[in-house]
Parts: C-alpha cells; sequence; structure tokens
C-alpha cells in the first residue's frame, strides 16, 4: 500500500529553510568599550530575503521533492548615498538614517589603546548646511552603541556633514568638521581601509570598540547599508604620520534604508493605490489622488 503524506513534504522545506536562514543570519559583535555591557550590536542591518518552494507538496513516504528558491541581496549604501571625502555624504534617494556612537576614544597621557584615562569628547551633525549639532557628549563608558543619537527620514539629496572636539582642562579643543578643509573626519564604506599611516588592526593603538568593526586584514567590517565616521580630534592632518592620528577619537556608525513599497501600492512613497483606505486613492498602477496622505497609516 502507498503512504500519500504532505508532512514529507513540509518537513524537507522546513530542513532547507532552517539551512537557508542559518547562511543568511546576522554578524553580531559586542561593542568592546570597556563599560562592562557587549550590547551584541549588529554589524549587518540588513540581510538578504528570498523564497523557497517544495514540489510536489504531496509525496509517497520516502521520496524526495524538489525544492526550488531564489535569494535577493541588498543593495549596497553606494546606490543610495554619494560620499564625498573627507566627510560629506549626500543622498541620492528619500532614506530612512540612523546615527549610532560606536566609541568616544579621546584619552590623556598618551593614545595607546590601553590608555583608559577618558577624556569627554562631542559629536555633531550638520544637515543640509545648518548649524553643527550636538549628537553626543561623555566619555567612551558613557557610549552605549545601540542608542540612536539622531534617527530621521529625509529627502534626495540631503547633505550630511560631521564634526567633533573634546573638553580638558576646562578648555574645548580645535573643533575639525567635514567642511574644515582637513582630513580629520573620514567616511568609510564596507571593505576599506582606515587611512591611517599604519594597519589598525594589527596596532596597539587600536581601541578595543574599533576591533570587531575591522576584518583579519585591517578592512572596515560593517553592513551594506552603513558607512563608518572616523574622527581625529587630537592630531591635525599633519601630522598623519604618527601613531596617534588614528581616526578613533570618534568613531560613528550610519545606516542608511531605503524607504520602501508598504506591498499593497506600487508608490515607492508607501502611499497605497491599490486599497485607498481613508486615503481615498484611486485604483491600482493609477495616479492616486491623496498623493500626500499614506492610506496605511494607522
Amino acid at each position: 500500500m502507498k503512504t500519500i503524506s504532505h508532512l514529507a513534504a513540509v518537513k524537507a522545506v522546513v530542513i532547507a529553510s532552517c539551512a537557508l536562514i542559518s547562511s543568511l543570519t546576522c554578524y553580531a559583535q559586542g561593542n568592546g568599550n570597556g563599560n562592562g555591557n557587549s550590547n551584541n550590536t549588529t554589524l549587518i542591518p540588513s540581510v538578504p530575503g528570498g523564497w523557497l518552494t517544495a514540489f510536489p507538496t504531496v509525496v509517497q513516504t520516502g521520496t524526495k521533492p524538489t525544492l526550488t528558491w531564489s535569494i535577493t541581496y541588498p543593495s549596497t549604501v553606494t546606490n543610495y548615498v554619494t560620499i564625498t571625502q573627507p566627510g560629506t555624504i549626500t543622498t541620492t534617494d528619500q532614506l530612512d538614517v540612523d546615527i549610532k556612537v560606536i566609541g568616544s576614544g579621546v584619552t590623556t597621557g598618551g593614545c595607546a589603546a590601553s590608555n583608559v584615562n577618558w577624556v569627554p569628547a562631542q559629536a555633531m551633525v550638520s544637515v543640509n548646511g545648518g548649524t553643527f549639532i550636538s549628537i553626543f557628549y561623555g566619555t567612551n563608558p558613557q557610549v552605549n552603541p545601540n542608542l540612536l543619537v539622531w534617527s530621521k527620514r529625509v529627502n534626495k539629496n540631503t547633505v550630511f556633514r560631521f564634526g567633533g572636539r573634546y573638553f580638558q582642562n576646562g578648555a574645548w579643543s580645535t573643533t575639525y568638521t567635514s567642511s574644515g578643509g582637513t582630513n580629520n573626519i573620514r567616511v568609510l564604506k564596507n571593505g576599506e581601509y582606515p587611512p591611517t599611516a599604519y594597519p589598525l588592526n594589527t596596532s596597539t593603538h587600536v581601541k578595543s570598540f574599533m576591533q570587531p568593526y575591522l576584518d583579519g586584514g585591517g578592512r572596515i567590517k560593517i553592513g551594506p547599508l552603513d558607512v563608518i565616521v572616523m574622527m581625529e580630534l587630537t592630531q591635525s592632518d599633519a601630522n598623519i604620520n604618527s601613531p596617534c592620528y588614528n581616526l578613533q577619537d570618534i568613531v560613528l556608525l550610519m545606516t542608511c534604508k531605503p524607504k520602501g513599497n508598504n506591498g499593497h501600492g506600487n508608490n515607492i512613497d508607501g502611499v497605497d493605490v491599490s486599497n485607498p483606505g481613508n486615503g481615498h486613492g484611486g485604483p491600482n498602477g493609477q495616479v492616486d489622488p491623496s498623493g500626500t496622505v499614506d492610506d496605511e497609516r494607522r
């Protein structure tokens, strides 16, 4: 007698799904800021997506169905922003932008990684040529790399610039910014080398908070939609060959996520033309007469 089983096909799909998901798991690291909190900062914020099917869906016991699948890999950050060195970022699409602080490495008495005589530093951001606003002030033990210090949906052609300084002996240091004409603020993508005079990953000057963001070859290791902003605040770029010119006085992680369709309509801004809802939109494929209303808004 032949036994017909849905379960065999279901099991095959489940097993294959587990293998597929395992290969797509985000890579996470502790922040290494020395405050005893690993925080499990995710370095890859966007992962591949895809689908998996089994055919036939009803099989005889002991028969293996045919599995079919497809994986779509995410875009890279350069699909959505333009980086102008030394430290300017311009969006080329509407994006959700998040900024976190990875570490604050200013110390007194030397720049070796073993030195933990922390000095408070300030990170700043300017949007579209506006005033530089403070997004962080503190020492490295006060850094929470899971905390969003700046988060906003921005339009195409939004320009970001960055700045930093530190406070010591009752006075502020020189303020360095992306628009200051120096190389003290640098923006890097995944796979790029920090522009130091020596390999940062094997140096005694690499800070513990920076180590998870460097691969074995010394290149930046972050997600495909991330950029890392590295600041040198204690040395001018005339001292670029100094061991203390290590671009770790403030380190930011900026994630640029495109705002996609909401799954019902065909407008990238999320306005739903196929399911009008309270926006009273037109039929699918036509111009939405309530184009400024998000029909899926709750």
